[in-house]
């Protein structure tokens, strides 16, 4: 998935946006790096050229990392590497075109959670075996291959990640005295603080129940054992009902029913939204990215920086650390119709293994997979949540059809709303929209 930069300053490519990555065309003549050429007696695939596309905008950064990643490739293989790259808007046309007419590359980055889209129409090569015999790769931890593993095979190998936390009003914390949240009845308490003292129309923890609503719902629901799915013998199964997601989703829409710390009439709202009103001086916490950061300042036209602004992890029920939250970012893979399999597998080893896998998610603004790495990113206090949530990350179900339940029909979205409304039990909205969840996962 695209998600946006976690560091404050940050301005990417994306959809968390990255958005967790111009000059890409169709008829592009890519990058190719130069190299001492290979002797008769050099390198295995001396002479060949390898085509990768690279999502976004080939900046100085960028285009210093490629250069030096296929510099290493082709003192290991004596290939060289014509590198494309493709603006994100263009990515979809761009590779439905490559699966029709077979011009397509032979290594292509992706975001996470279009893996299993293209999966369905056969577009990625089975990785599973390059992946379980690499001992670097195998460094990543398997919480983190959710999104690449469709039905026990992988088909893409995760590059950089990302994912959320709380922003807060640091300075109203101070003022208040109000600390950082343990628990979730911590979290009910300072919200319910801060509506108290700022006024009825001030969110203390602002509901998302927009476009991103499930970015907010996830971490309550996983943090108490809860799922939305599982792929079992060949179907998905929907989890709605079991009591883990129940626990979560009554959490989460009491927010709003019963401890009044978000206003009804602000069901619809996503975090764009939210951050606007946070902008406005409306807003304590709510779940989010760094990316608002830059926002805020400037809709704020200054008023609420980086002074009065924080991150925390947000907590688990009972205060053991912090709650999974939804893991964002891009992945590697292999084209289906690449014309030498062998050499872009060498490939997809040395891009996300563990040397260009951890610059590539640093000097790209995301987290590095790797568990060393992602701890020396958390010795900087404002990557702390974000590292700390990291380790604990999950992924959504990896259906080509999830964005229809998560986005288009918006299914636990309308049941949070039936609930609020008083239109609808827990139970009964849950029911309906398992139903509702497991039909469109599984056309």
């Amino acid at each position: 998935m695209k998600i946006v930069k976690i560091v404050a300053a940050s301005t990417a490519t994306a959809a968390l946006a990255l958005g967790l990555a111009a000059c890409g065309s169709s008829d592009d003549s890519g990058k190719t790096t130069p190299t001492n050429a290979a002797s008769a007696n050099g390198p295995k695939f001396a002479g060949q050229t390898l085509t990768v596309w690279r999502l976004g905008a080939p900046t100085d950064v960028f285009t210093k990392y490629m250069d030096d990643l296929n510099a290493a490739f082709k003192q290991k293989t004596g290939a060289d590497v014509k590198v494309q790259w493709v603006p994100w808007p263009d990515a979809q046309k761009k590779w439905t075109a490559a699966l029709a007419g077979g011009e397509g590359p032979d290594v292509t980055e992706f975001g996470n959670d279009q893996v299993a889209a293209w999966v369905a129409q056969d577009a990625l090569t089975d990785v599973t075996d390059i992946v379980k015999s690499d001992p670097e790769l195998q460094q990543i931890p398997q919480n983190l291959w959710s999104y690449e593993t469709i039905d026990g095979k992988v088909y893409a190998a995760p590059w950089g990640g990302g994912t959320r936390a709380v922003l807060y009003r640091k300075d109203w914390f101070d003022k208040l005295g109000i600390e950082v949240p343990k628990t979730w009845d911590d979290l009910v308490a300072a919200a319910k603080k801060i509506v108290d003292k700022e006024g009825k129309d001030v969110d203390g923890f602002a509901f998302n129940g927009g476009s991103d609503a499930n970015m907010s719902l996830s971490p309550f629901v996983w943090s108490a054992g809860g799922d939305f799915a599982k792929f079992e013998s060949g179907k998905w199964v929907g989890e709605l009902t079991q009591p883990g997601f129940k626990e979560g989703f009554q959490f989460y829409t009491d927010l709003v029913s019963k401890d009044a710390v978000s206003g009804k009439g602000r069901l619809t709202q996503n975090s764009v939204d939210i951050a606007q009103r946070f902008a406005a001086g409306k807003v304590g916490m709510y779940v989010t990215g760094g990316w608002d950061i830059a926002a805020i300042k400037e809709q704020s036209k200054g008023k609420i920086d980086e002074s009065k602004m924080a991150f925390f992890s947000l907590p688990s029920k009972d205060g053991s650390g912090p709650a999974p939250a939804f893991q964002g970012g891009n992945d590697i893979a292999i084209w289906k119709d690449t014309k030498n399999p062998e050499l872009a597998a060498e490939y997809l080893k040395l891009a996300a293994g563990k040397e260009f896998g951890v610059r590539y998610a640093k000097e790209g603004g995301l987290l590095p997979l790797y568990p060393d790495a992602l701890e020396q990113l958390g010795s900087d206090p404002t990557q702390k949540p974000f590292t700390d949530t990291f380790k604990v990350a999950k992924g959504f179900p990896a259906s080509p059809n999830w964005a229809e339940a998560n986005d288009t029909k918006a299914v636990l979205q309308n049941a949070a709303r039936s609930v609020i409304e008083g239109k609808k039990s827990v139970d009964q909205a849950l029911t309906d929209a398992n139903s509702e969840l497991e039909t469109i996962l599984n056309q």
